[in-house]
C-alpha cells in the first residue's frame, strides 16, 4: 500500500550522464506496479481489508490462547503458551497496528473524499483495534503512532497513559455516532460490497459504535466511576440518539468463505491434512463443570462426548481368578465404548479414584496440569493425542466454515451483561437487571441454536437471577466462547470466574497482560521504560521472562490499586 517517493538511481559514476538527466531521474517518482498510491486510492479496497484482517485476528485470539487463559479450553500437545502463560518474554501486537495503518488511509480517503459512511466505519474499527492493544498491554502508542513513514521521532512513537487511549476511543465513538446517524440513502459512497459484518448498513454500524462505548465505559467502571456512570446512563437514557445492539440478529459477526486456510475458520482440518491443531485442542474442565453444574445446552454444542468413558469397577467376573472385566467393552445401544477400570490398574499407577474422572458423558482437561496428553488413562502419549477419555470440541470446529463459524466482535448478549452490572452492581439508570440479564443469556442461547432450552434454563435455582457481580460476571464469561478475550478483560476488572492457575503454570496466579515486544524494547527504549514504569508491581511479578517491570503479573493502569482480579 506504499509508494516509493524518493528515487535510488546513483548519478555519480554514470558515463556520460549529464547534470540535468541525473536531476530528472532524481526527481522521478519510483511507483510500485503491484501496489496502489495512497493519493489515490479507493478506501472501499484497503476498507475490506481491515475488516476481514481484524475478524481473524479477533477470533483468533479469543479461540485459542485467550481461551487458554480463560480456561474455556485446553491443549494436550504444544501447550506452553496456551496452558502454562509461557509467552516467551515477547508477544506481538504488529498484526494489529498494521490493520490500524490501513484503517487509518481509508478514513483519511474518506474525508479527502467526504464518505462519511467510511469515516464513521472506521472509527469504529480504530477503536475496537486500539481498545484491544490498551486492553492487551496497558500503555501503547496512541497519539503519535501510524505516522512511521513520516520518519524522524514518529518511528519511535511514545506510549500513551492507557487512560488517555480509553478516552480517545470514547471520543471516536461520540464522532462515529454522528457521522453514522445519516439513513442509508444519505451516503453518497456505498460499502455494501466489502462489508463483512452489516453489508453497509450505517444504521448497524451506529449501534455497534454505541455498544463498544458501553465496552470501554464499563472498563473505566473501577478506575473512573463518575465518567462510567455518566456515559452509561447518557447512552441508555436516549435510545434514538444513542441506538445499541440488544438483539442477537444484530451481532457484529464475520462468517468464513472456507475457500483456503486464509479464509476460513482456525484450526480447522480441512486445511491442516494431519488435524492436529483441532486434535491438540480440548474442553477446560473449568468450563465443562461449570456448564454442567447449570445443565447448560450450550455444552453439547461446543463440545463432544468422550468417546469412550472410564468407570472403576472392582467387580471379578464369576471363574476368572484375578483378572476383571476387559477393556473397552461396547456399551448397548450407544456408539462409545465404556473402560472399566480395576482399583488394582489405579494402585498400579500411583492414582485414587479422584484422580480420574469418571463423567460418562463430557471430561474436560484441567488447567496446566504435567502430562495433559495422558491425562485420565490416555491410551495415546503423543503430541496432539487421540485421547478417547477427554471431550474433544464438537465437529464443527474441523470445518473450515459453517452456520455456527463465526468471528464474533461485540454480541447483544455482551450489552445486556454490561447493562446488567451496571444497573445490579453500580447501581446506575440502566434498566431493570433482571430483564437484561435474562436478556443477555437469551441472545446467547439464540446464537447457539438452543433457545428452546431457555425456559427450563432460567427456571433452574443456580441460574435465577441473584443480583451479583460474580453470577453476571461468570454467565458473561460463558457466552464468551470463541471470544476469549473480552472475558480476560472482565476477569481482570472483576476477579470472576474464581479461576485458579495450573501447577505448571508460569506464575502461581491468571496473568493480567501480555509482555511489551523484544523489537520495541531494543528500538523505542525510553518510551517503553516509561510505559513500563506506570505497571503496578506485584507480589506475582517475579514470574515470567522479561523482569517485574514487564511481567505478565504487573498491573496496568485500568486495574492498578483496585486489588482485582487478586
Amino acid at each position: 500500500m506504499k509508494t516509493v517517493t524518493k528515487s535510488m538511481i546513483l548519478c555519480l559514476g554514470l558515463l556520460g550522464a549529464t547534470v540535468s538527466s541525473c536531476k530528472k531521474d532524481l526527481m522521478k517518482l519510483n511507483e510500485n506496479p503491484n501496489g496502489s498510491n495512497p493519493a489515490t486510492i479507493n478506501p472501499n479496497l484497503v476498507l475490506s481489508t481491515v475488516l476481514t484482517q481484524a475478524g481473524i485476528e479477533i477470533v483468533t485470539l479469543g479461540y485459542q490462547d485467550m481461551a487458554g487463559v480463560m480456561q474455556h479450553t485446553q491443549k494436550d500437545g504444544w501447550t506452553s503458551t496456551h496452558n502454562e502463560y509461557d509467552w516467551g518474554g515477547s508477544n506481538s501486537w504488529t498484526n494489529y497496528y498494521d490493520i490500524l495503518r490501513n484503517n487509518q488511509l481509508v478514513y483519511n480517503r474518506a474525508v479527502i473524499l467526504q464518505n462519511e459512511l467510511q469515516q464513521g466505519v472506521s472509527l469504529v474499527m480504530k477503536s475496537m483495534m486500539f481498545g484491544l492493544i490498551t486492553d492487551l498491554w496497558g500503555d501503547a502508542p496512541y497519539s503519535q503512532a501510524l505516522k512511521g513513514e513520516e520518519g524522524g521521532s514518529s518511528t519511535t512513537p511514545v506510549y500513551d497513559p492507557q487512560e488517555a487511549i480509553y478516552t480517545g476511543i470514547l471520543a471516536d465513538l461520540e464522532k462515529a455516532n454522528t457521522l453514522l446517524s445519516k439513513p442509508k440513502s444519505a451516503y453518497p459512497a456505498a460499502i455494501d460490497a466489502v462489508d463483512v459484518y452489516y453489508q453497509g448498513d450505517p444504521a448497524k454500524w451506529r449501534k455497534m459504535a454505541n455498544s463498544l462505548a458501553l465496552r470501554y465505559y464499563m472498563r473505566l467502571s473501577e478506575k473512573l466511576p463518575a465518567i462510567a456512570k455518566a456515559g452509561i446512563e447518557k447512552i441508555v437514557a436516549s435510545p434514538t440518539q444513542y441506538p445499541i445492539i440488544t438483539d442477537a440478529a444484530d451481532d457484529a459477526t464475520m462468517s468464513f468463505p472456507g475457500n483456503s486456510n486464509a479464509d476460513s475458520w482456525p484450526a480447522n482440518v480441512l486445511y491442516d491434512t494431519d488435524s492436529s491443531n483441532y486434535r491438540r485442542l480440548k474442553m477446560c474442565n473449568t468450563l465443562v463443570t461449570s456448564l454442567q453444574a447449570l445443565n447448560d445446552p450450550r455444552l453439547g454444542i461446543w463440545a463432544n462426548k468422550v468417546q469412550c468413558f472410564l468407570l472403576v469397577d472392582d467387580t471379578k467376573p464369576p471363574g476368572t481368578g484375578n483378572n476383571y472385566k476387559p477393556v473397552d467393552t461396547v456399551v448397548a445401544g450407544e456408539n462409545r465404548k465404556v473402560r472399566y477400570v480395576s482399583p488394582d490398574v489405579l494402585t498400579s499407577k500411583g492414582l485414587t479414584i479422584n484422580d480420574i474422572n469418571q463423567n460418562v458423558d463430557y471430561v474436560g482437561l484441567p488447567p496446566g496440569i504435567a502430562g495433559p496428553a495422558v491425562y485420565n488413562l490416555s491410551p495415546d502419549a503423543a503430541q496432539g493425542a487421540r485421547n478417547p477419555h477427554v471431550s474433544w470440541l464438537n465437529d464443527i470446529y474441523r470445518q473450515a466454515k459453517g452456520p455456527l463459524l463465526k468471528a464474533r466482535l461485540i454480541s447483544a448478549a455482551e450489552v445486556h451483561f454490561i447493562l446488567a452490572e451496571a444497573s445490579a452492581v453500580k447501581g446506575w439508570a440502566a434498566g431493570d437487571a433482571e430483564t437484561h440479564y435474562k436478556a443477555a443469556i437469551q441472545a446467547s442461547f439464540s446464537v447457539w441454536g438452543v433457545s428452546s432450552s431457555l425456559n427450563t434454563y432460567l427456571a433452574q435455582p443456580n441460574v435465577k437471577f441473584n443480583h451479583t457481580q460474580q453470577q453476571i460476571i461468570e454467565q458473561k464469561w460463558i457466552a464468551s466462547w470463541t471470544a476469549a478475550t473480552e472475558a480476560w478483560a472482565d476477569y481482570k476488572r472483576t476477579g470472576y470466574p474464581v479461576l485458579h492457575a495450573g501447577a505448571y503454570a508460569k506464575g502461581p496466579v491468571v496473568p493480567v497482560r501480555l509482555y511489551y515486544m523484544l523489537e520495541e524494547r531494543n528500538l523505542n527504549k525510553a518510551n517503553i521504560a516509561t510505559a513500563m514504569d506506570h505497571l503496578e508491581v506485584t507480589t506475582y511479578s517475579s514470574f515470567g521472562a522479561n523482569g517485574a517491570k514487564n511481567s505478565p503479573w504487573s498491573k496496568p493502569w485500568i486495574i492498578r490499586g483496585t486489588g482485582k482480579p487478586w
